[in-house]
């Protein structure tokens, strides 16, 4: 080879090595980009939004927007943080719809009869016998019986910027807590007595003077007097805020509340603004959460329940059958009132009594009744399996 030959030959071997070795460190980079996450340059942190519940922090309700918010946080891996904070932590229990709504706050847990001053339509979402469905029948309604478009119907005719999320079906209220048995209709007369939504005008009435109380400060008012006698909601809630502590008569079964549920609220700008993945974890999280709270009822009430009547020595009455009869007479006369002042208030009657005519059939039909399965594992001449 000549001497030009030779040096051309040295560049052309020289340029291939380090077309290899730029190839070489291509490729090791390409891997490392594999190992390691991406990381998006000016990717903004974490999402946070603060909530308030309409509950005191020792109120079972409460625990559960506490679940609520703990579960957003864990599914979305802390993309998104939901603090949540007690009743009257920002604004007062019955001031949280506003509060959700003008974005002092970013969302809120409590219950649509709370809002029943701003369209007398949204206590059809708890107060009243919800024409023979339980809880969870309502909620099925709201699903996909129609009651989610009606619901945004009634916040869009009020000016809420809000998304509500009914969830967490509860069980029958009982008719609440006295200084005595309560025997027939004329004994709400003149009665000093809490209650919400609906209710107001059906306890009103039954001759009773009715007061709208938030949960915290109903035992309070009977203490100073305020009231005779209150209604609230469970064993686990009544007995962390005290009612066996004024009174030891509580009445169980009524229609006055049978079918309601709790709500979580979100600003509809703020929800709106959230990435597509972030709404549907929420949604999900509504929903696991909603099971859950069924299966913590179960458990906590039913103890709560046991340690009322044993430790506390509450004792437990049912409603006689004319009280309740009686509600339901007029329960439909209040109605009609409203139906002819609101429209939006005869819409959903008439939707929810077209879904409850087939579900309660349906239910009724194919539903055993368990009080002969209670009565053989339970009742008096009960023997045990084992």
């Amino acid at each position: 080879m000549t001497t030009t030959q030779i040096k051309k030959a040295a560049g052309t071997k020289a340029a291939t090595r380090r077309k290899f070795l730029r190839g070489a460190a291509a490729a090791t980079a390409g891997a490392a980009a594999l190992a390691m996450p991406t990381v998006s340059r000016g990717q903004a942190g974490p999402i946070s939004m603060r909530f308030q519940s309409t509950w005191p922090s020792k109120d079972i309700f409460h625990e559960y927007a506490l679940d609520f918010g703990k579960r957003v946080n864990d599914m979305t891996g802390g993309d998104l943080k939901i603090e949540v904070l007690p009743a009257g932590a920002v604004v007062p229990a019955f001031g949280l719809l506003d509060a959700v709504s003008k974005g002092t706050l970013d969302g809120g847990h409590g219950v649509l009869v709370y809002h029943y001053g701003k369209n007398t339509a949204l206590a059809l979402w708890g107060s009243g016998p919800g024409y023979g469905m339980d809880a969870n029948m309502l909620l099925a309604w709201h699903k996909y019986g129609g009651g989610k478009a009606l619901l945004e119907k009634i916040f869009a005719a009020i000016g809420a910027d809000v998304v509500s999320f009914p969830y967490a079906p509860l069980y029958s209220q009982p008719l609440g807590w006295f200084k005595k048995p309560m025997q027939t209709v004329d004994d709400f007369k003149g009665l000093k007595y809490r209650t919400v939504g609906i209710s107001i005008d059906l306890f009103t009435a039954m001759g009773a003077a009715v007061n709208a109380l938030p949960g915290g400060e109903i035992v309070a008012a009977i203490d100073r007097g305020l009231l005779d006698a209150a209604e609230f909601n469970n064993a686990s809630s009544d007995r962390a805020l005290g009612f066996a502590d004024v009174s030891k008569i509580c009445m169980l079964q009524s229609f006055h509340q049978n079918a309601e549920q709790l709500e979580i609220s979100f600003n509809k700008t703020k929800f709106n603004a959230l990435p597509a993945k972030l709404k549907a974890i929420i949604e999900g999280a509504v929903e696991a959460c909603s099971q859950d709270m069924q299966w913590k009822a179960i458990d906590r009430n039913s103890q709560d329940y046991i340690t009322l009547q044993q430790q506390d020595k509450v004792k437990f009455y049912k409603t006689p059958d004319p009280i309740l009869k009686r509600q339901l007479e007029l329960y439909d006369q209040i109605t009609k009132k409203y139906i002819d002042s609101n429209p939006l208030f005869k819409e959903i009657i008439q939707s929810q009594l077209a879904f409850a005519k087939r579900a309660t059939q349906w239910e009724q039909d194919y539903i055993t009744n368990r009080r002969m399965a209670f009565d053989h594992y339970f009742g008096p001449n009960a023997k045990s399996p084992i």
